[in-house]
């Protein structure tokens, strides 16, 4: 059978994809993070399937679980918050299955920046102000960053900047990116994105760690710094000039 890594979302459980939810409602077997799945997304889970929360686990105890699954000729839904893509542990698992011959399939899903940028009510490309997003996270506790991933680097670009996994180290952030932004470039932090309980702080370098201590904000924050937060007066993107020239798009010569 097969192991289906599913982008679960944000947070919301009406914002998992329909291959996703199609998924979840037949697979016999659901692991996923207890503090990071609603309670509502797991209800659609069919009566009797297996739920296993993978909260208190090791990779190798999730890893068995899913090959377990495999052995006894079931399905299993992988619940993965956010987007598979990025910070999901995704390439650990799959390396793992591949060596034992259980064979996956990777679902997408609404990453948690996509989430946090639609509160915000912004979008993170803007014409001639910024059309570069960089996702990285922080290193504290955490696997090193690769070489030249450090933030003093990443910063030099000026790009908008999307941290993950990064709010309890704020305060040690601000000083790296200050040099490179200035303290008056805007941040906004949003935590549990699109949930009920979802908080929303929007600020500058200079003042973010600060509303962020205040607010009794821990985890499950994403932070974005860049101009395009506060972006006004920009020009319309050549797609839509007026000045464009449209016959070549109808092939008229």
């Amino acid at each position: 059978m097969t192991v289906y890594f599913i982008g679960a979302g944000p947070g919301a459980a009406d914002l998992i994809t329909v291959r996703g939810q199609r998924i979840l409602a037949r697979a016999q077997v659901c692991l996923y993070a207890g503090s990071l799945v609603p309670a509502d997304l797991l209800a659609q889970c069919p009566s009797g399937a297996t739920l296993v929360d993978t909260a208190e686990l090791t990779l190798d105890e999730i890893v068995a679980a899913m090959v377990d699954a495999h052995a006894a000729g079931r399905d299993v839904a992988r619940l993965c918050s956010g987007d598979p893509a990025v910070f999901s542990a995704v390439a650990e698992q799959t390396r793992r299955l591949d060596a034992a011959g259980v064979p996956y399939e990777i679902v997408p899903g609404v990453p948690a920046f996509a989430a946090a940028a639609a509160s915000l009510g912004r979008e993170l490309t803007v014409p001639t102000v910024g059309q570069t997003v960089i996702l990285t996270r922080a290193q504290a506790r955490s696997t090193p960053m690769p070489p030249g991933e450090d933030l003093a680097t990443l910063g030099r670009s000026r790009a908008t900047l999307v941290l993950h996994l990064a709010i309890g180290r704020l305060h040690a952030l601000v000083d790296q990116l200050v040099p490179h932004y200035g303290a008056d470039c805007p941040v906004a932090v949003v935590a549990y994105a699109s949930r009920p309980d979802e908080v929303i702080l929007r600020g500058t370098l200079a003042d973010i760690a600060g509303q962020v201590q205040t607010a009794g904000v821990r985890r499950t924050a994403v932070v974005i710094v860049g101009q395009v937060l506060a972006a006004e007066g920009f020009p319309d993107s050549y797609l839509y000039s007026t000045g464009r020239d449209r016959t070549a798009k109808r092939g008229v010569q």
